[in-house]
C-alpha cells in the first residue's frame, strides 16, 4: 500500500511547482502587460499641456496688459524673473557697544569677575566648542560674557572659576565639571586635551 507514496510526492511537488509558475504567468498578464502606463514622449506631450494650461490660467488671472508670449508649437514661456539687485555692503563691521550685566544681578558669593575682552582679538574667536562640554549655545553665552579665547580660560584662578560657574546661566557648574581651564591650557598649546587623548 505505501509502495507508490514516493511517487505520489514527487507529482505533488511537480503539481504546486506548475501552479506556483502558472500563477507568476497570469499574474504578469494582468499587472505586467499592462500598456495603459504613459509611454515617455506621453509624459513630455502631458507635461507640455499642463504647462500650458498653467500659463493660461496666469494669464488669465494677470489680465490682458499682462500677456504671456506663445512659443513656437503652443506651448508658453515662462516670463523671466526681474533682476535681483543685492544692497553694498559695508566691508568693516560695525562695533556696537556691549551691554554690561547690572551688576546687583550677576554679583553671586564669589565676586571676582574674570577680564573679559569686548571683542575678539584680530576679530578672530577661537572655536571654544572644541572643549568638551561646550556647544554652540554656551559658546555664544560665553562670547557674551567677554571670553573668546583658550587663553583667557586657561588663566582663570579658583575665584574666577566659581564666578563665571555661578553666572552660566543654565550651564551652573560647568566650568568646574567639565575641567574647562586644563583643557584649555591643552588647546592654548594647541596640543590635545587628555580627553581626546584617551580614545
Amino acid at each position: 500500500m505505501f509502495k507508490e507514496w514516493g511517487f505520489l510526492l514527487a507529482e505533488i511537488w511537480v503539481l504546486l511547482a506548475l501552479a506556483a509558475l502558472l500563477g507568476l504567468f497570469a499574474g504578469w498578464l494582468i499587472w505586467g502587460g499592462r500598456t495603459d502606463r504613459p509611454s515617455g514622449d506621453e509624459l513630455f506631450r502631458l507635461q507640455t499641456q499642463l504647462d500650458r494650461e498653467r500659463a493660461r490660467t496666469k494669464a488669465a488671472l494677470a489680465g490682458p496688459d499682462n500677456d504671456i508670449p506663445p512659443m513656437e508649437g503652443g506651448g508658453y514661456r515662462r516670463p523671466s524673473p526681474p533682476p535681483v539687485s543685492f544692497p553694498t555692503v559695508d566691508p568693516a563691521p560695525v562695533q556696537t557697544p556691549r551691554e554690561e550685566p547690572h551688576p546687583a544681578t550677576t554679583l553671586t558669593a564669589s565676586s571676582a569677575r574674570p577680564e573679559g575682552l569686548a571683542a575678539p582679538r584680530d576679530g578672530i574667536p577661537d572655536d571654544l566648542s572644541k572643549i568638551s562640554g561646550v556647544g554652540p549655545k554656551l559658546a555664544v553665552l560665553c562670547n557674551d560674557l567677554g571670553f573668546y579665547h583658550y587663553d583667557q580660560i586657561a588663566n582663570w584662578t579658583a575665584d574666577e572659576i566659581a564666578w563665571v560657574d555661578d553666572n552660566l546661566e543654565g550651564f551652573k557648574g560647568r566650568v568646574t565639571r567639565d575641567k574647562w581651564v586644563e583643557q584649555a591650557k591643552a588647546l592654548a598649546k594647541n596640543d590635545l586635551p587628555t580627553f581626546l587623548r584617551r580614545r
